[in-house]
């Protein structure tokens, strides 16, 4: 499979031109590694994990979450995960509107994802784009059979995968790590060193 950049037409084009060439998506660098990736929810975390070498997403497990002290059991749990499974990175879903809007919940996620940046370094935390996923992953979920109260327990984890999914399919096709790099919080570094 061959891939130009956006807005490259083919043969013939003028504009073809400005490009040296099709660039085979295998001679694109890709990261080995294995990845995870997380469906921040109120109630329930989603967790994906990627093969080694990065080429499939499956859902891991769901971890309970909540206010308070719960949310900071999840998100130690979730550190333990990351690095028990040797994570090159971990990727959080960012969730906005439509129109690419972002509300409470997008808040959340960031403030999720800087948090869980600070207990991680010096493994990367990204914010990837996450319209759609929990959709795509209840008509998955419907289409192998489970009815909506199986899906309940299980949706987070494949809506992470999903998502996973994506962003490895995007590298692979790109070259680049799909998302934006989050800073970390040093606050919860802090907290995580006193607490270890």
């Amino acid at each position: 499979m061959l891939m130009r950049p956006s807005g490259v037409f083919d043969s013939g084009s003028r504009h073809s031109r400005t490009w040296p060439g099709n660039v085979p998506v295998s001679q694109l660098p890709f990261r080995q590694g294995v990845r995870l990736a997380v469906d921040v929810g109120s109630v329930r975390i989603g967790i994906a994990r990627s093969d080694p070498g990065g080429v499939l997403a499956s859902p891991l497990t769901v971890l309970r979450s909540g206010p308070g002290a719960q949310a900071g059991r999840a998100r130690a749990e979730l550190v333990r995960l990351a690095v028990g499974e040797g994570a090159i990175e971990v990727i959080v879903g960012l969730p906005t509107s439509l129109s690419g809007r972002e509300g409470a919940a997008a808040a959340g996620a960031r403030e999720f994802a800087s948090d869980l940046a600070g207990r991680l370094t010096p493994i990367p935390v990204r914010l990837v784009d996450e319209r759609f996923t929990t959709t795509e992953a209840h008509g998955a979920l419907r289409r192998g059979g489970k009815d909506a109260r199986a899906r309940r327990q299980v949706v987070d984890a494949a809506a992470a995968a999903v998502l996973l999914q994506a962003a490895l399919d995007t590298e692979r096709a790109t070259g680049r790590p799909a998302g934006q790099l989050v800073s970390p919080d040093r606050s919860a570094d802090s907290g995580h060193e006193a607490s270890a």
